[in-house]
């Protein structure tokens, strides 16, 4: 990780995935200057897919959720650099990528400091030919396999300590070779680590939230998906690596 330190703003970089315009490169309007913008996405705000000199890309503004999302849209209160959330979130992406879970690249993240608040902004990765769980289900079931694959990584993010604190169907990806992605960390963590016997209270609660995911999805667009078949089978491949 590089660190160019400008005015009232840091950012953080991956220099052997981008060296242009590392000034420039978390604008939205830079990269539709140069005619690289491949695509976009709606959520919170505009999640913009880019082209850029290494591989295609994803640029997103920090923008906060709920009832309070509506009076302070994109603004953080600061208290360090290495607080702010596209840190916390580049730092974490780098070391699931260690740790050999199939996360997105980091390519660069940054922070704009504002009085007492920042403004926050990241680029990472987009996974070519991939489509989120939520897609694929509404079109068609997924093999057993799949869903062992799928429980197979959960289990390497949990084993490499880290706490997906929004573990859903739209936040793991299968691309067109039937590998699984986990996305979307922010305000996800790395928990201390501990010798355990039994499953910890938060690696459950991911499971649950996962679980309860399915379920709504399930109610609320008909996703093809069994509890009793594809739920157990998921679990197999999450209790299965362990043993490896």
């Amino acid at each position: 990780m590089k660190t160019l330190k400008l005015h009232k703003q840091v950012i953080w970089y991956d220099d052997t995935l981008i060296s242009q315009q590392i000034e420039q490169c978390l604008e939205a309007q830079y990269w539709q200057q140069q005619g690289k913008v491949i695509g976009s996405a709606q959520g919170r705000g505009t999640t913009w897919f880019v082209q850029t000199e290494k591989l295609p890309a994803a640029l997103r503004h920090y923008r906060r959720g709920g009832l309070f999302g509506k009076l302070v849209k994109d603004h953080y209160w600061f208290s360090s650099w290495h607080n702010t959330r596209s840190f916390q979130e580049f730092q974490l992406l780098q070391h699931l990528i260690q740790s050999g879970v199939n996360v997105p690249k980091p390519i660069a993240a940054r922070a704009m400091k504002r009085t007492f608040c920042y403004q926050a902004d990241i680029l990472t990765q987009k996974i070519d030919n991939a489509q989120d769980l939520v897609g694929i289900l509404q079109k068609q079931p997924l093999e057993p396999e799949i869903y062992r694959l799928i429980g197979q990584q959960i289990r390497r993010l949990h084993e490499a300590n880290v706490n997906h604190t929004d573990l859903n169907i739209h936040n793991i990806l299968l691309d067109g070779n039937d590998c699984v992605w986990i996305i979307d960390f922010d305000k996800c963590h790395q928990e201390p680590a501990r010798a355990e016997v039994t499953l910890s209270a938060w690696k459950q609660s991911n499971l649950d939230r996962l679980l309860r995911s399915f379920n709504k999805e399930l109610n609320k667009r008909n996703i093809q998906w069994s509890q009793e078949r594809d739920w157990q089978a998921l679990l197999e491949g999450y209790r299965q690596h362990s043993m490896n």
